[in-house]
């Protein structure tokens, strides 16, 4: 009896610690979510290097691009705010900032495994650029009126993407496709606000040639 009473305590301090680790696994990933650095892109990027223009630290052009000179400019702002001046735009300097990530911090993982399978699917063989294209038309359209207001209801609107129907968006999804949805979802988007894309050696609609081009990646057109 009493060896079962301290296999059972045994148990629950091993659930325990594994709880506490879980937590912290969590906590972690959370943070490096909401954390901007040197190689980071999209909006977020663009509001630190506004502020951080605007306060006299950055001198460069407004790009989006997480570079060595934001990065100098985030030390600078850190060691004056009384930060560590590491250079990593963290949920506390951004906090000093005045800049509100939620919505990067709260994008499910199902989120990015939804968008990377899509991309994955429709771009497997395109370019890097081209593929965060891709998965910025599914943003663009979630905003647009004309579309559903959902990611999961712009992939799979019927007759949106062809990768629905061929089997294609069932395959294994490409490495690059995972960090193409991240950049798409930070808000990177190489379409220029594009809402259609087709290939035209493979494409079956004459509708689509009707949509006015903004540019063209790979070998993909994208339109509005």
């Amino acid at each position: 009896m009493k060896n079962k009473k301290k296999l059972t305590l045994m148990l629950a301090v091993i659930f325990a610690l594994n709880m506490v680790i879980i937590t912290c696994v969590q906590n972690e990933l959370a943070a490096q979510a909401a954390s901007y650095r040197k190689g980071s892109s999209g909006d977020v990027v663009k509001q630190i290097q506004t502020k951080l223009k605007n306060w006299g630290y950055y001198t460069s052009g407004i790009d989006g691009v997480f570079g060595s000179g934001t990065e100098k400019a985030v030390k600078a702002f850190q060691s004056k705010n009384g930060l560590t001046a590491d250079g990593i735009a963290g949920p506390q300097t951004l906090s000093k900032m005045g800049i509100s990530t939620a919505s990067t911090a709260t994008t499910s993982s199902n989120d990015v495994n939804l968008l990377a399978r899509l991309i994955s699917a429709e771009a497997r063989g395109e370019p890097y650029k081209g593929q965060v294209a891709v998965g910025a038309v599914v943003l663009n359209r979630v905003k647009h009126p004309s579309f559903p207001n959902t990611m999961s209801g712009v992939i799979y609107q019927a007759g949106a993407f062809s990768c629905l129907s061929d089997g294609q968006f069932n395959q294994p999804i490409a490495d690059s496709a995972y960090q193409a949805a991240r950049e798409a979802l930070n808000g990177t988007d190489p379409s220029g606000g594009a809402i259609y894309y087709f290939n035209p050696a493979t494409a079956t609609s004459k509708w689509i040639w009707s949509r006015p081009l903004k540019l063209v990646i790979g070998k993909h057109r994208f339109c509005t």
